[in-house]
């Protein structure tokens, strides 16, 4: 599985363990040999961790987001409990491949302490039950503006109400955010094409375009050309 978090990507091999963090962005795209694609997905929401917490002591205190980890996903060094638990699963698996209700916490629970002991800095990630805070606009939308979230998310990401969020978008950037996410998307659009020359279908998914046809519309309002048009003059 290719990951692509805003900062850069990474590859998930099969046999991977790797803990997907909340408040982040992330797109990703599966690669399956022989049309097989398995995994596991265990959710470890916060009122199961708060549970888990009153449940053993040494556990039993919030704590602080780790310093400088912001990474969308951790990998987690694959040891025998992990490995152990993976095929232990299997037993508790019901027609629609999800945990049986009677023991889904306790597997949960078994995950958690592995976890915990496997490393117990994740302890930083897993407990941190903050929302997030006011950061740098600036450097937050130039890493994510490729990502198709409506304005609520990236405010909400930003730490800030929509009405903050644009009030201080436009302080910041000059222009509404709708603006400049368009014009910003489309010129890196038009740099892939010209410069590492990709095809358009190679890139309006990854800049947030939804529409083949709309975003060679909007690319041929913002340059006058399609981006057909682009790429043959670079290639040519």
């Amino acid at each position: 599985m290719a990951v692509y978090d805003g900062g850069g990507k990474h590859t998930v091999q099969p046999g991977n363990f790797v803990i997907a963090r909340k408040h982040q962005l992330v797109r990703y795209i599966k690669y399956r040999e022989d049309d097989a694609f398995e995994k596991v997905v265990i959710a470890l929401d916060e009122a199961f961790l708060k549970q888990f917490q009153k449940r053993h002591p040494e556990w039993n205190k919030e704590q602080e987001a780790a310093a400088g980890n912001d990474a969308a996903f951790l990998f987690v060094q694959k040891n025998k409990w992990l490995e152990s638990f993976i095929t232990s699963l299997e037993p508790y698996l019901g027609s629609s491949e999800q945990l049986e209700e009677a023991f889904a916490d306790v597997k949960r629970e078994e995950l958690l302490l592995i976890l915990l002991k496997t490393d117990a800095s994740l302890a930083q990630v897993l407990f941190d039950y903050g929302i997030p805070q006011k950061i740098d606009l600036r450097e937050f939308m130039n890493k994510n503006f490729r990502f198709n979230v409506s304005l609520e998310r990236f405010a909400f990401l930003t730490g800030r109400s929509l009405s903050s969020f644009r009030r201080d978008f436009q302080k910041t950037f000059g222009e509404k955010p709708a603006i400049w996410l368009k014009r910003k998307r489309l010129n890196e659009a038009y740099f892939l094409i010209h410069n590492n020359h990709l095809h358009a279908s190679d890139v309006y998914q990854e800049l947030g375009f939804e529409d083949l046809s709309h975003f060679s519309y909007v690319f041929k309002q913002q340059f006058g050309v399609t981006p057909t048009q682009v790429y043959a003059k670079a290639v040519g």
